[in-house]
């Protein structure tokens, strides 16, 4: 009998979910994000974002968002909702517009036009203090 190889199981990856309703802007931040190592979800609404939150809110490490976007509810709101369901989660909210409204504690807030490398360095910083912390 010849021998066997042993299997290894794929490692963990941190997850981002990235809401904005520009597709081209949505991919690029995917792109981004994938290349430091991300499994990326992605929605074009906070309504859908907030689905996403409900159901896999804690396993997240990040969320970027837009402020303006498709549907009722903005960015900064979703970003409550984010901070609910995960007060470790990293959120990003972002906008070409002065920021209007205050944002949870521990959420960022990026004037557009920010730097792709900062959403390089933000991502492998968040996903360095998830792997150190130990979160599956």
């Amino acid at each position: 009998m010849g021998q066997s190889t042993p299997l290894r199981a794929k490692p963990l990856r941190a997850k981002a979910l990235i809401v904005e309703d520009d597709p081209m802007q949505r991919e690029m931040i995917g792109l981004l994000l994938e290349e430091s190592d991300f499994d990326v979800i992605q929605c074009e609404s906070a309504e859908a974002a907030e689905l996403v939150l409900e159901r896999s809110g804690g396993s997240l490490v990040l969320m970027m968002t837009e402020i303006h976007l498709a549907g009722h509810m903005n960015g900064v709101e979703l970003a409550y909702v984010a901070k609910k369901c995960n007060p470790d989660m990293g959120v990003i909210v972002t906008s070409g517009k002065p920021l209007r409204q205050a944002l949870p504690e521990g959420a960022q807030f990026w004037s557009k036009p920010w730097a792709p490398l900062d959403v390089i360095r933000e991502a492998e910083k968040m996903s360095f203090a998830w792997s150190v912390a130990g979160k599956p």
